[in-house]
């Protein structure tokens, strides 16, 4: 873990992370986080919807923002960056997000382990008893260290 001074915060780390990335270009934005959790928020855009007629943000988004969320509560919990890679992830949708509205991805990293990370989290528009789906997922600590060709790689 890191120590106070040098701690991964979220609130300053999501708009270097979204600035050039596909999360940029979704809007993703920082809303609060936890010892374990962190809460981005998705804006509604025209250009981002699911279906012709409807004004609900498309699933692909979503996804991405359960994606993302999870990634920065795992680096809180942690306390540091670290690189780490999606094993596995699952959105199961109880409702469409209402129309024209934000979605607000919370994720919370439960379980660290020297390897993999284990999150769960919503996705919600307003009301997080009243989900638009629930997440979750396992990530991968992607360490050149424990890599045994690390020693192949500049600094190894």
């Amino acid at each position: 873990m890191a120590d106070e001074q040098t701690r991964f915060d979220p609130a300053q780390a999501t708009p270097f992370l979204t600035a050039r990335s596909h999360n940029g270009w979704l809007g993703l934005s920082y809303r609060d986080h936890g010892e374990d959790w962190a809460e981005l928020e998705l804006p509604w855009r025209e250009d981002l919807l699911g279906e012709d007629g409807r004004e609900v943000l498309a699933s692909g988004p979503i996804i991405s923002l359960m994606d993302m969320a999870s990634g920065l509560a795992i680096w809180t919990r942690m306390g540091q960056f670290r690189a780490i890679a999606t094993l596995d992830l699952r959105v199961d949708y109880t409702r469409p997000a209402r129309g024209r509205s934000s979605v607000f991805g919370r994720a919370q990293c439960y379980r660290l382990t020297r390897s993999a990370a284990f999150v769960r989290g919503i996705a919600h528009d307003g009301d997080p008893d009243d989900p638009v789906a629930h997440m979750q997922a396992v990530f991968m600590s992607i360490d050149a260290r424990s890599d045994p060709r690390s020693a192949e790689l500049p600094g190894g």
